[in-house]
């Protein structure tokens, strides 16, 4: 059974690398093996051969099974020309509404659509945005609302080592995101739609207000109201960093940990209480009544915390562990892991895809791989000691191949973090959720808050944190068998030499470019600009794109996990082109989390981001430098127009030259005609390129005709957000490019764009098209555009 599903979770993984779904006829084969699989098998050949066939059936099932669900899902789906059109519905909030800066997210179950010949996918992931002129709105889980919505189909940026955002969008099961129009007619038909699901909803959502209202402003009330009812978005993103730094950020989410602990000691208070009972015990054994009512607390407490993977995980365990004890049985560590496996991938298919589903699965196998067949059972504080220890070791390969970092400080923080908030701190939540006294909450919070002082001491400690490239795949599988080998019991000769397999996590670093050679990385960050160029020696980053909301921008959310994974710990040189929140959004997240030897720019002397650099400089024409064989020269602006106040901050953008050889790169950041005109009389022989990062993200202000002949560029990268409201690239843009026999690329239909160029060659590889997978939106519907939004 073990292996089998392990076969089947291995197909379902496959699937979701897939480019394009198979066609489903083919699982019509497996039904011809079955016959196969039925033959006698008496010879260890035909057991081997058995054994081979049954692999290959349980991985092509869970191929099938997944690949099935995924045709289900991505037939709902929004039309591509209902895109930004306004459309009436009817629906239910389905879920807690989150907070964000400027109002509210969250998913909504369609039930009418009240526009004629609209079609719309039965759930979506709607935002509110409040504004001065209009009456915020007020919706919460389970009410039914008509609302007036704008819609697109989901879609992300697509960066090596990035988010997946349409991913996450289908496996929530939201096939189409937007917002509410302020403007349109939006009215509350129900209070409460009496369903369960919105019950639950509806009961979480009263629990965080409740909490919200008996501790106000008080530091920890999100962390409290996570450990409740599962809403992290409660918890500020500076807490967050502290709980990741500290390594304990599983004990701020409804974990296997809390849920087993709840089940326990309903478990524990049912058996003392059962036993006593003659009359009940006659009827059911004391046993199987407690392990019902711990399996019921589990459920609850799943349910309420909105039934993430770990807590999944942790209920169909509970799960089979109840059912063994109803049925007598025993039943091996291993198979109850692997019917808990299996539930979660049956249910949803695309678990694979999030990093809780293999951290939460590869704790729980550590956890058993170091407790389980002992001869003997050692005393509690050297069991815990040893399980803390198996976390610390047997976690680093996953921590760096998705995260890229592990927390020094972990067993630190979790050898007092783990008693304090599981026998304390939520236990104290639990009850102040339930029981009407105010004072409960407040011991939480109190006990909280000795935690969190202990927690920031470690985070203010300077190597608090290992951070790094991206370990190569064969590394860190040479890895997880050294963390096993490390973690055999006492006993086992050489278990030191398990350290020596994983040192090649740490040691193989990503090829840097040969002398000669650049590698440069025109990343996708939506209606923006970044740009990292790196060398043999040296590494530059041009423009930080935007900032997305609040805490979070390109530099946090995208820059800084792809630049460490690629192996650039520090930047030689920043470029902030000009005072645009587009080119600069990302600089203060890449400022505070990479050194930088020098920053340059054309940003006036007053800037927060230029107080907090180190003697920073004005970018000015005629600047140049080389590294490792590239050249670097600045062509624009002129060094006096920093003191004219009368050029638009567009026209005094940096504009960066980048050459070996013959082959050139020219970055033309946001100038418009005007600096055009300038760098054609100033610097006509330098213009010729093989690619161009098309000035203005391709508007009416720039690539006037005689500039786009000059250039005459084989690539013309248009950076651009998809369906922005700028309607960039503009058609006629487009046009002179494509009839200079320019190739066009857009980041929002080919990702990032990574180059390799030296004296003698130009490779351009188009991120989204490499890594493409089946739920990915193609290229042709980001070109549909409502007019109405998108001025010049």
């Amino acid at each position: 059974m073990r292996s089998g599903i392990l076969a089947f979770a291995f197909g379902v993984w496959l699937l979701q690398q897939q480019a394009v779904l198979p066609d489903l006829r083919w699982a019509w084969l497996l039904v011809m093996l079955i016959p196969v699989l039925l033959l006698p098998h008496h010879t260890w050949r035909q057991r081997l051969a058995r054994l081979a066939l049954l692999a290959t059936f349980a991985c092509s099932s869970g191929f099938f099974y997944a690949a099935f669900f995924a045709q289900q899902r991505l037939s709902h789906s929004l039309p591509a020309e209902w895109q930004g059109e306004g459309i009436a519905v009817v629906g239910v909030v389905a879920e807690l509404p989150k907070q964000h800066e400027r109002g509210l997210r969250f998913a909504f179950d369609v039930e009418r659509v009240l526009t004629p010949n609209a079609t719309l996918p039965p759930h979506i992931l709607l935002a509110t945005y409040d504004s001065e002129q209009d009456e915020p709105l007020i919706l919460r889980a389970g009410e039914r609302w008509q609302l007036s919505v704008r819609l697109k189909q989901p879609h992300g940026s697509s960066n090596p080592h990035g988010f997946d955002f349409e991913a996450w969008m289908l496996e929530q099961n939201l096939r189409a995101n937007g917002y509410v129009h302020p403007k349109g007619k939006n009215m509350r038909l129900d209070v409460l739609v009496k369903k369960p699901g919105y019950l639950i909803e509806h009961l979480r959502e009263a629990v965080r207000e409740s909490f919200q209202k008996t501790l106000g402003d008080a530091p920890y009330t999100g962390v409290l109201t996570a450990l409740a009812v599962g809403d992290q978005s409660s918890i500020p993103d500076a807490q967050w960093r502290v709980f990741t730094r500290t390594g304990v950020n599983h004990l701020m989410s409804i974990s296997g940990l809390h849920i087993t602990m709840l089940s326990g000691l309903a478990f524990a208070l049912t058996y003392a209480l059962w036993r006593r009972s003659v009359r009940l015990t006659l009827r059911l054994p004391a046993r199987k009544a407690a392990a019902v009512a711990g399996l019921l607390v589990a459920l609850a407490y799943t349910l309420l915390s909105g039934y993430s993977v770990p807590a999944q995980r942790t209920v169909y365990m509970l799960t089979v562990i109840a059912a063994a004890l109803w049925s007598s049985r025993t039943v091996a560590a291993s198979q109850i892991l692997a019917a808990a496996l299996l539930a979660v991938l049956l249910l949803d298919p695309w678990a694979v895809l999030a990093p809780g589903f293999w951290l939460s699965f590869g704790a729980v196998a550590l956890i058993f791989y170091v407790t389980a067949h002992r001869l003997s059972r050692p005393y509690w504080l050297v069991e815990y000691g040893r399980v803390q220890w198996a976390m610390m070791i047997g976690l680093i390969p996953p921590l760096l191949a998705l995260f890229q970092q592990v927390s020094l400080v972990s067993p630190i923080a979790n050898a007092f973090a783990i008693p304090l908030v599981e026998f304390v701190v939520v236990p104290l939540t639990l009850l102040g959720a339930l029981l009407p006294f105010h004072w409960i909450l407040h011991l939480a919070h109190q006990s909280m808050s000795l935690c969190m002082i202990a927690l920031e001491w470690l985070n203010s400690l300077p190597d608090a944190v290992w951070v790094q490239h991206a370990p190569p795949t064969w590394s860190i599988a040479l890895g997880m068998t050294g963390a096993l080998w490390c973690l055999l019991p006492s006993g086992f000769p050489a278990r030191w030499l398990g350290l020596l397999l994983m040192l090649p996590m740490f040691l193989v670093l990503p090829g840097a470019p040969a002398d000669g050679v650049l590698r440069l990385v025109i990343f996708d960050v939506g209606q923006g600009l970044a740009v990292a160029a790196q060398t043999h020696h040296h590494a530059l980053l041009y423009d930080t794109g935007p900032d997305f909301s609040g805490e979070a921008d390109s530099g946090n959310r995208i820059l800084i996990p792809s630049l460490r994974a690629m192996g650039i710990g520090q930047l030689d040189g920043l470029i902030l082109t000009h005072d645009d929140t587009d080119h600069t959004g990302g600089a203060l997240s890449v400022m505070q989390a990479m050194p930088i030897n020098w920053l340059s720019s054309s940003l006036p002397d007053q800037s927060p981001i230029l107080q907090q650099a180190h003697n920073p400089l004005h970018c000015a024409d005629g600047q140049n430098w080389d590294w490792d064989g590239v050249h670097f020269e600045l062509l624009h602006p002129p060094r006096e127009s920093h003191a004219q106040e009368k050029i638009s901050k567009n026209n005094r953008g940096c504009v960066l030259r980048i050459s070996i050889g013959q082959q050139h790169i020219l970055l033309a950041t946001d100038v418009e005609k005007d600096s055009e005109q300038r760098l054609l009389r100033e610097h006509a022989d330098k213009l010729p390129a093989t690619l161009l990062v098309v000035p203005h993200h391709g508007s009416k202000t720039s690539s006037v005709q005689a500039f786009v002949q000059a250039v005459h560029p084989r690539y013309a990268v248009f950076t651009v957000g998809y369906r922005n409201r700028f309607g960039h690239p503009k058609e006629e843009v487009a046009e002179r490019y494509r009839a200079a026999g320019s190739e066009l690329l857009r980041s929002d239909e080919d990702g990032a764009i990574l180059v390799k160029m030296d004296a003698q060659s130009f490779v351009i590889e188009r991120y989204r098209k490499t890594h493409a997978r089946y739920w990915q939106q193609s290229g042709a519907m980001a070109k549909t555009i409502n007019t109405s939004e998108t001025p010049d």
